[in-house]
């Protein structure tokens, strides 16, 4: 399986489960991989064929910037829904990055990771 990554998305969202993170927001960087062949595209030389990864960015910022959850790991599993709704993508790996996660010791990133395929 071929792989077309999306790294650093960023956009700033409202999601986590203390008030204060939900009413300041903060930001959020996401990077993703999907799982596709790209031979058909390479073949023809036809974005439509493939995925078009402007797209699939423009989406996953719109997931982070959308309705507040309190879990990463529910926002993770948004945006991997998101981009397996695109014909042609069989896996995505998502991880989503929380840089500003209130936590109370030094640290530089707190990050949640997971794949999904379709059945």
């Amino acid at each position: 399986m071929d792989r077309v990554a999306l790294r650093g998305l960023k956009a700033r969202g409202h999601h986590g489960v203390f008030p204060e993170e939900r009413e300041a927001g903060q930001t959020f960087l996401v990077d993703v991989v999907l799982g596709l062949d790209t031979r058909p595209a390479a073949a023809d030389d036809d974005l439509a064929k493939t995925v078009h990864y402007g797209i699939v960015a423009e989406e996953v910022v719109a997931v982070v910037q959308g309705e507040p959850v309190d879990l990463v790991e529910t926002l993770a599993e948004r945006i991997a829904q998101v981009c397996l709704q695109h014909e042609g993508v069989r896996e995505v790996e998502v991880c989503v990055h929380k840089p500003d996660a209130p936590i109370t010791v030094p640290f530089d990133d707190v990050t949640v990771t997971i794949t999904r395929s379709r059945v």
